[in-house]
C-alpha cells in the first residue's frame, strides 16, 4: 500500500512537472532582439527538476487556491530560480547547467548578465498576473529575492576563508537556498488566503527543507557525477567554496584536514575531489552531513504538525528531496 501511495505521488509530481515544462516552452517571449531573447529561451528549455513550482502547486492544490494563480506563481519562482543560476554560473565559472552549456559559455558573460536580467523581469511579469492577495505575494517574492542575493554575497565572501564555522554556513545556505524554497511554500499559503500564522509555518517548512536541500547538494557535488547532476561539478572545490563537508571535516579533524588539504592543492580538480571524497567517507564526515540534512528535514516536518489534517504530500515531497540523486 505504501509503495502504491509513493508511486501515485510520484505520478502526481510528474504531472505538475510536465505542465510547468509545457508552460515554460510556450511563454510569449519575443524573437528580437536576438541578443536578449535567444539566451532567455535557451534557459527556459533547460531540463530542470522544477521542484520549486511543484511545491507552490502542491500547497495551492491542498488548500484550494486558484489553479491559474498557482501556475503563474510557480512559473515566476522557476524563472527567478533560473535568473539566480545564470548569474551564479558567471560568478562561479560553471560550464554546464540543466544538461546544457551555461549561458556565459554558450555566448559570453555580457550576454548572460543581460539574459539573467531579462529572466528576472519575466518572473516579475508572471507574478503580476496573480489575483489572490497580489501585493502580499509580490512582497514575499521580492523579500525572498533579496535574501537569495544576501546568501550569494556570503557565499562569495566565504571563499577560501577557513575560519567559516558551520553556524555561519547554515546562515548562508538558509538565505541562498532556503529562502527561495521557503517562498514557494509561503506563496501557496498566500494564494490560498490562509491566516498569517499558517503562512509563517509554511515558510519555515520551506526554509528548513531548503537547508537540507543545499546540504544534500554539497554532498552530491562530491559523490555524484556531472552527467547525473546535469551540471558541472568541481567548481566549488576549485573556487575554495565553504561546503558542509569541508567545514565539518575541518572542525572535526582540524590538523589532519589542513595537512591533507595542502597536499591536495597541487592536484588537478578531479584528483582533488577524489581525495576529498575518500577522506570524508573514511572519516565519517559523509554520514555526519547526511544526518544533518535529516535533522533539517525533521525540523521542516515539525512545522507541519501545526496543520490539521497533516499535509501528507509535503512529507512526501521533503522525503523526495532528501533521497534525490541529482
Amino acid at each position: 500500500m505504501r509503495q502504491a501511495i509513493n508511486i501515485e505521488f510520484q505520478n502526481h509530481v510528474k504531472t505538475f512537472q510536465d505542465q510547468v515544462n509545457r508552460e515554460l516552452e510556450s511563454l510569449d517571449i519575443p524573437m528580437e532582439p536576438h541578443y536578449l531573447y535567444d539566451p532567455v529561451r535557451y534557459v527556459s528549455k533547460g531540463v530542470g527538476k522544477r521542484l520549486r513550482p511543484i511545491l507552490v502547486m502542491l500547497v495551492c492544490e491542498k488548500y484550494g487556491a486558484d489553479k491559474t494563480d498557482a501556475l503563474n506563481a510557480g512559473l515566476a519562482v522557476e524563472m527567478l530560480h533560473n535568473f539566480t543560476l545564470v548569474h551564479d554560473d558567471i560568478m562561479d565559472q560553471d560550464s554546464i547547467r540543466h544538461g546544457q552549456q551555461t549561458v556565459h559559455k554558450h555566448w559570453d558573460e555580457s550576454t548572460a548578465i543581460l539574459a539573467g536580467d531579462g529572466i528576472y523581469a519575466i518572473a516579475q511579469l508572471l507574478m503580476s498576473r496573480v489575483k489572490s492577495n497580489p501585493l502580499q505575494a509580490v512582497r514575499a517574492f521580492n523579500q525572498a529575492t533579496l535574501m537569495v542575493c544576501e546568501g550569494q554575497a556570503y557565499d562569495k565572501e566565504f571563499e577560501n576563508d577557513s575560519s567559516v564555522s558551520l553556524d555561519k554556513y547554515i546562515i548562508m545556505i538558509e538565505k541562498k537556498t532556503g529562502w527561495l524554497i521557503g517562498l514557494c511554500a509561503e506563496l501557496g499559503g498566500i494564494l490560498a488566503d490562509l491566516d498569517q500564522g499558517l503562512i509563517s509555518c509554511l515558510r519555515s517548512y520551506g526554509l528548513n527543507l531548503g537547508i537540507a536541500f543545499q546540504i544534500q547538494d554539497d554532498i552530491l557535488e562530491i559523490t555524484s557525477n556531472a552527467k547525473d547532476m546535469g551540471k558541472s561539478l568541481g567548481s566549488d572545490v576549485e573556487a575554495g567554496k565553504q561546503t558542509v563537508l569541508s567545514i565539518m571535516a575541518r572542525e572535526k579533524y582540524h590538523q589532519k584536514w589542513d595537512e591533507n588539504f595542502e597536499k591536495w592543492s597541487t592536484l588537478d580538480v578531479k584528483k582533488r575531489m577524489f581525495e576529498m571524497k575518500t577522506f570524508i567517507e573514511q572519516n565519517g564526515i559523509l554520514s555526519d552531513a547526511q544526518n544533518l540534512a535529516k535533522t533539517y528535514i525533521e525540523k521542516a516536518h515539525q512545522e507541519l504538525i501545526k496543520f490539521s489534517p497533516q499535509i501528507d504530500d509535503l512529507h512526501r515531497f521533503s522525503e523526495m528531496v532528501l533521497n534525490r540523486k541529482k
